[in-house]
């Protein structure tokens, strides 16, 4: 009868596991189609294009990383409060989200405009490149006050166990991404379908035209999240104070710190890396751009669980049940682990095909298909970090796993590539040897962390009053 119970019980987490995580995991791979879409349109036009527009990738990570940690801070909060039914503080927590979307977003756009005309100096691009890779840019970056708000005020939805809406949401705004595309990358021409010819206008902005489809399609999605946001029942922040509450500011500060640290100290990681990598020249910059989005498209799985991880872990921290948060950590890494060993050896096997949905080039192609095929092996341990950290993010652990993220990158990704380029001279392939060791090392500090326990709050009563 009691094995009975369990297996129940273990089918309804597993439910609950799926509920969340399939908007997630379609959000994220409609995400990647349109930056795949995006990324083809690009590469038609030739490589330099798409290193002008790789060459902000890196540095829109940089940009992401204090929103993203903002959204986290808050998601923890929201989600503890959702698993111990206390709304009332569900909704003031929504307000403040509010008050730090719009000073946040007005904040980080000012910063990025003022540093685009310097950017892509900074990152060493060719000069043939670096007008139109600066205009991109400040193009991208200036509706950062809707971007803000789709990224905070989806994981406030997202805490409160609504994963549709922000699907939704994104599916919209990457509809208008295509579309805008279209009428701003390539010039008027005409199109025949059988018989049939008609005229498709087009400004013929080339790579500026993909930023400009990319803001405009941030307005629409920044818009729609608003609107979402206060229709929410749980979440709604309609008749709350919107004056600042430092009880509800500074635990939510706390652990979105250490996060935005974090994705600082990585993105600028990233940053330094792709300067590296530019040194290498205009052809194995653009294969590893377009190797990257090939290689995002396989972190859904991974990425998509992360939300229903952080969201399920805080709930089960909230209702201070021991045993489900036990049972739905160990679920969660041997679900990923299945999936993204499958993820891995279709990257690898699929490789050149894939690369030639984005260029013709062959040497191009020749070079990602190795280094796709190189990380493919490492597809399932990144799978483990991803859901750890989102376990981690979920229950308020973000301090020490921002040490580890901070070593992983300056220390083996950054530092052994700095010496792979400038001191032993060798190629695109060690720097993506790097990138591996990165990965692994980066997994291997976590899963340490989660073996020892020490980052679950039901066994240090002391740090349950985080959020009290």
């Amino acid at each position: 009868m009691r094995q009975k119970q369990h297996t129940t019980y273990r089918k309804q987490l597993f439910l609950s596991i799926l509920m969340l995580a399939w908007p997630t995991l379609l959000e994220q791979l409609l995400q990647t189609l349109v930056q795949y879409i995006d990324a083809a349109m690009v590469g038609k036009i030739g490589p330099a294009a798409t290193a002008t527009v790789g060459i902000s990738t890196s540095v829109t990570w940089l940009v992401n990383g204090p929103l993203f940690a903002l959204g986290i801070g808050f998601m923890a909060f929201i989600s503890r409060n959702m698993g111990a039914e206390s709304y009332e503080e569900v909704r003031k927590a929504s307000s403040q989200s509010v008050l730090v979307t719009i000073a946040a977003g007005l904040t980080v756009g000012a910063v990025t405009l003022l540093v685009s005309p310097f950017l892509p100096i900074w990152m060493g691009a060719e000069e043939a490149i670096r007008k139109d890779a600066s205009l991109y840019f400040a193009v991208i970056c200036l509706p950062m006050l809707f971007r803000a708000a789709i990224i905070i005020f989806g994981a406030v939805l997202r805490a409160a166990g609504d994963t549709k809406t922000p699907m939704l949401v994104n599916i919209c705004m990457n509809i208008a991404n295509i579309f805008f595309n279209f009428l701003f990358i390539y010039e008027t021409s005409t199109v025949s379908i059988g018989k049939f010819s008609f005229t498709v206008f087009g400004f013929g902005f080339g790579a500026v035209g993909a930023g400009i489809g990319t803001a405009l399609s941030f307005v629409i999605g920044g818009i729609l999240m608003t609107f979402a946001l206060y229709r929410n029942r749980f979440v709604s922040p309609k008749g709350c104070s919107l004056k600042p509450e430092r009880e509800i500011l500074e635990p939510c500060i706390r652990v979105g710190f250490p996060v935005a640290m974090e994705r600082m100290a990585t993105c600028l990681g990233h940053v330094v890396f792709a300067s590296l990598v530019t040194s290498l020249g205009t052809v194995p910059f653009a294969a590893h751009s377009i190797a990257l989005t090939v290689e995002q498209a396989f972190y859904i799985p991974g990425y998509g669980m992360q939300t229903a991880s952080a969201t399920l872990a805080g709930n089960a921290v909230g209702a201070k049940d021991q045993k489900r948060l036990h049972e739905l950590t160990r679920m969660l890494v041997i679900m990923i682990l299945i999936i993204m060993s499958i993820s891995g050896a279709l990257l690898f096997l699929f490789a050149p095909q894939l690369l030639t949905i984005f260029t013709g080039d062959r040497e191009v192609i020749e070079l990602g298909t190795i280094v796709l095929r190189m990380v493919a092996v490492s597809e399932p341990l990144f799978g483990v970090l991803i859901i750890l950290e989102g376990i981690f993010n979920g229950v308020g652990d973000t301090v020490k796993p921002f040490y580890y993220a901070l070593f992983s990158m300056w220390g083996v990704r950054v530092f052994l590539t700095f010496l792979s380029i400038h001191v032993f001279h060798l190629g695109l392939f060690a720097v993506w040897g790097c990138m591996i060791a990165n990965n692994v090392c980066l997994a291997t500090l976590f899963t340490i962390r989660y073996l020892r326990g020490e980052w679950n709050p039901l066994n240090h009563p002391e740090a349950l009053r985080l959020f009290h």
